[in-house]
C-alpha cells in the first residue's frame, strides 16, 4: 500500500517545527508554503485511496467477467460435442438407433 511508503503524513508536516537564526526564513512565509504542501499532501492521499479502491473493484470486474466467459465457453463446448455426438451416431448407425 502507498501510505506504507510514505515518510512524511499531513500532520508531521504541519507540526514541523524550524529553527531560527539571527537571518533566518520568514515564519510566515514558511508555514504558507507548508500549509499549500499539506493541502496537495492530502489530496495526493485521497486520489490514490480513490485509485486503489477503484482497481480493486476493476479486478473483481474483471475476475467476473473471466469466470462468467469460462462458464460460457464449457457450456457452449459440452453442447457442441453433445451435438457431434448424436450427429456421428446419426452416421454410423442410421435409422437403427431410433427402431
Amino acid at each position: 500500500m502507498i501510505s506504507d511508503k510514505l515518510k512524511l503524513t499531513a500532520k508531521e508536516i504541519l507540526e514541523k517545527e524550524f529553527k531560527t537564526s539571527l537571518r533566518g526564513y520568514n515564519q510566515e512565509e514558511v508555514d504558507k508554503f507548508l500549509d499549500m504542501i499539506i493541502k496537495d499532501y492530502e489530496t495526493f492521499h485521497q486520489e490514490i485511496e480513490e485509485l486503489q479502491k477503484e482497481n480493486l473493484r476493476l479486478k473483481k470486474q474483471l475476475e467476473d467477467a473471466y469466470k462468467k466467459q469460462n462458464q460460457t465457453q464449457v457450456n457452449t463446448t459440452n453442447f457442441d460435442i453433445l451435438k457431434r455426438l448424436s450427429n456421428l451416431e446419426k452416421h454410423v448407425f442410421g435409422s437403427k438407433l431410433y427402431e
